[in-house]
């Protein structure tokens, strides 16, 4: 099993903009179809970007499409979350999280994922 390890979280003006990273530990993550998840203190986990290992279709939260851009690069076995135009709603606490690429369901809500990374914070300041 994949252990995701998220970094490149931090504090950021609004306007301005973060690349947030997940790598893999144990496994790589060329197998796995990832995705991003993101938790606000007092709110629940919500969905934000997830890309499919098979086909490479994206998915997108409507609260960040246009401004985030998720994204692979196989050959240092890493996935990128591009945050650009951020807000301050866009404080929260960012998961990375793993599914087989056996599955074909949806991947825009929490259950199907199988591990997830300890989270990297983002703050956005007004």
């Amino acid at each position: 099993q994949v252990q995701p390890v998220e970094s490149g979280g931090g504090l950021v003006q609004a306007g301005g903009s973060l690349r947030l990273s997940c790598a893999g530990s144990g496994r790589t993550l060329s197998m796995y179809s990832m995705g991003w998840f993101r938790q606000a203190p007092g709110k629940e986990r919500e969905f934000v970007a997830a890309i499919r290992r098979t086909g490479g279709n994206t998915y997108y939260a409507d609260s960040v499409k246009g401004r985030f851009t998720i994204s692979r690069d196989d050959a240092y076995d890493t996935v990128f979350l591009q945050m650009n135009n951020l807000k301050p709603e866009d404080t929260a606490v960012y998961y990375c999280a793993a599914k087989s690429m056996y599955y074909n369901g949806a991947l825009d809500f929490a259950n199907p994922y199988d591990s997830w990374g300890p989270g990297t914070q983002v703050t956005v300041s007004s």
